[in-house]
C-alpha cells in the first residue's frame, strides 16, 4: 500500500530571463489571457529599435515553461522611470498557471524595487493573486460581430449609429484596409495627436509593425471624395479578437464623421476574415472615448491593472490629464512639421 504519511512531492518553480522567442510565442498562443501585447516581437520593437531595457521573464518548473511575463523599462529625466507590462499598449501582465502568474508578479515587484523605478505597472487583462495594488482606472469595450455584416448593421447597431456610418458614405468617402496604408494612416495620426496636444509616436514604429507582425497588424484608411486620407486606424488580430489600438480622424472633417466609416469598415473586414470579436481598446470609464465606443453596442470589460510604487512615487504613467495642461496647450499651437520632428523624441519615453 502507498505510504499516505509521506510528504507530497512539490515542484520547484524558478523565474528566469528567457531567450527563446519561438517557445515564448507558442506559449502565448495557447495561454488563457494571452494577447498580441505578449508576443516576442515587441522585445525587438521596444528593445532594439526604441532602445528600452527589456525583461522577458519566464516561470519554469521541471524544465517546462509554465509562465511568461514581458516587461519594459521606460526611463527619462523629463517623465520619470517606469517598469511596465506593456508600455505604449493596452495589455500585459503575467500568463500561465496560477502559481506561475503569482511568482512572475512578485518577480516584477522585486525587479522594480531593485531598479528603484518610480512605478511598476502591470496592465493585466485578468485578475492576479499578488501583493501588488489593484487599480481600476481603465476598461475596454468588446463587441461580438457575428458572421453577417448586413445583420450586424441592421439588427446590431442602433439607428443613430447607422445614420452616422451612412453620413461619410453619402459624402463619397471610402475605406481601404491593407499595409500599404501605413503612411497615410500616420499622416492623419500625427495631425490628430498634435491637435490633442500630445507628442506622436515615431513613424518608424508603424513601419516596424508591418515587418515584425505581418500576420497580426491591420491598417485601415478612410479617403475623402478627393482621395485625401481623413481617418485612419491601426490594430491587431490575435486569436478570435481584433483590437483597434490607434485611431484618428482629421478635425476638419468632423461633420462627415469619417471615424464612423473607419470603425465600420474594420468590422466588415473582421467578419470577412472570420474574426468574431471586435475590441475597441482601453478607455477611461465615463469619458468621451468610452461613450463613443459604447454606442456600438459592445460590453464593458474591466481591466484589473496592478501597481507598485515606493513611498511617494508616481500614481500613474504620464498622461495629458496628469498636470501637463500648459504643455498640452502649447503643443497644440505648434506647426505640424515642428510637432512631427520633436514629438517622436518625447513620445518614445512616455509609456
Amino acid at each position: 500500500m502507498p505510504d499516505t504519511d509521506a510528504p507530497e512531492r512539490t515542484t520547484a518553480l524558478e523565474v528566469v530571463e528567457w531567450d527563446d522567442g519561438d517557445a515564448w510565442d507558442h506559449f502565448v498562443d495557447a495561454a488563457d489571457g494571452g494577447t498580441f501585447c505578449h508576443l516576442w516581437g515587441w522585445r525587438e520593437v521596444f528593445g532594439s529599435r526604441f532602445g528600452h531595457r527589456t525583461h522577458y521573464r519566464a516561470a519554469v518548473a521541471d524544465g517546462r515553461l509554465v509562465g511568461v511575463h514581458p516587461l519594459v523599462r521606460v526611463k527619462s529625466l523629463l517623465f520619470g522611470d517606469y517598469l511596465v507590462s506593456m508600455p505604449f499598449l493596452n495589455y500585459g501582465g503575467p500568463l500561465g498557471t496560477p502559481e506561475a502568474r503569482t511568482a512572475l508578479a512578485e518577480d516584477a515587484r522585486a525587479l522594480a524595487e531593485d531598479a528603484g523605478v518610480d512605478l511598476l505597472e502591470l496592465r493585466s487583462r485578468t485578475p492576479l493573486e499578488t501583493s501588488l495594488d489593484e487599480v481600476h482606472r481603465k476598461i475596454t469595450v468588446v463587441l461580438p460581430l457575428g458572421d453577417d455584416p448586413e445583420h450586424l448593421f441592421t439588427k446590431g447597431l442602433k439607428s443613430k449609429v447607422r445614420s452616422q456610418v451612412r453620413r461619410p458614405m453619402k459624402a463619397d468617402m471610402t475605406v481601404r484596409v491593407g499595409p500599404e496604408g501605413v503612411d497615410e494612416f500616420y499622416a492623419v495620426f500625427a495631425e490628430h495627436m498634435r491637435d490633442l496636444g500630445t507628442p506622436v509616436l515615431p513613424r518608424s514604429l508603424f513601419h516596424d509593425l508591418v515587418e515584425v507582425f505581418p500576420h497580426q497588424v491591420v491598417y485601415a484608411v478612410v479617403h475623402s471624395a478627393e482621395g485625401q486620407p481623413v481617418a485612419g486606424g491601426c490594430g491587431f488580430v490575435f486569436g478570435d479578437e481584433f483590437e483597434i489600438t490607434w485611431a484618428s480622424s482629421l478635425r476638419a472633417y468632423n461633420r462627415e464623421a469619417p471615424n464612423m466609416l473607419l470603425y465600420w469598415g474594420l468590422m466588415e473586414e473582421m467578419i470577412r476574415r472570420g474574426v468574431p470579436v471586435f475590441n475597441f481598446g482601453r478607455c477611461t470609464p465615463g469619458g468621451g472615448t468610452h461613450k463613443f465606443k459604447s454606442q456600438w453596442g459592445g460590453d464593458d470589460e474591466p481591466l484589473p491593472w496592478y501597481q507598485w510604487t515606493a513611498g511617494g512615487g508616481a500614481a500613474a504613467t504620464p498622461n495629458p490629464d496628469g498636470g501637463f495642461g500648459l504643455a498640452v496647450k502649447a503643443w497644440q499651437k505648434l506647426p505640424l512639421p515642428v510637432a512631427n520632428a520633436f514629438g517622436p523624441l518625447l513620445a518614445r519615453r512616455i509609456p
